[in-house]
């Protein structure tokens, strides 16, 4: 359990250290915004209680927040991603329930879950984020396509660092 709590704190801080230095600074053009930092919510274990994951989303929110100076938009949209985490995690949970000791990862959960479970996800945390940005309805075709390229951009960053950081250690 403890090894559990250490390894998400380092994630923590690496993931919000590559945000905020090294992501932050890749520009995409105006359409494309990648929020990789979603990947610490994403990787919570499933047994997380759901308090716990609400009060860590709102925490990495927060943690944005203070370095990208913008009011609370990813505090809000973290933890409405934390808050439909769970609920997406029943629909989406295998006939016999989820095993012991796994995570939410492409390598115990399989691609196409990961897929579904990650993509939903991200694109519930980037609606939000979008729709608090702008804050109004008249730019919403505008607002939708900024929505769908930065989900598919940052599905693909968690994608690939799902391959290059989290590699099977088990046979097939």
């Amino acid at each position: 359990m403890s090894g559990t709590i250490g390894v998400n704190i380092l994630r923590y801080i690496v993931l919000v250290l590559m945000q905020v230095l090294i992501v932050q600074n890749i520009h995409l053009g105006s359409y494309i915004i990648l929020l990789p930092y979603v990947l610490i919510i994403l990787l919570m274990p499933f047994d997380t209680p759901k308090l716990v994951l609400l009060f860590a989303s709102f925490i990495v929110g927060l943690t944005l927040d203070a370095f990208y100076d913008t009011a609370g938009m990813h505090a809000a949209a973290c933890t409405l991603m934390g808050f439909s985490r769970h609920y997406l995690l029943e629909f989406i949970a295998p006939r016999d329930g989820y095993e012991a000791g796994l995570e939410p990862n492409i390598d115990d959960m399989g691609p196409a879950w990961f897929i579904t479970y990650a993509g939903t996800l991200i694109f519930i945390h980037h609606f939000a984020f979008f729709f608090l940005e702008v804050f109004r309805w008249n730019e919403f075709f505008y607002t939708l396509f900024r929505i769908i390229l930065s989900t598919i951009g940052t599905f693909v960053f968690v994608y690939v660092i799902q391959y290059l950081f989290y590699k099977s250690t088990r046979r097939r």
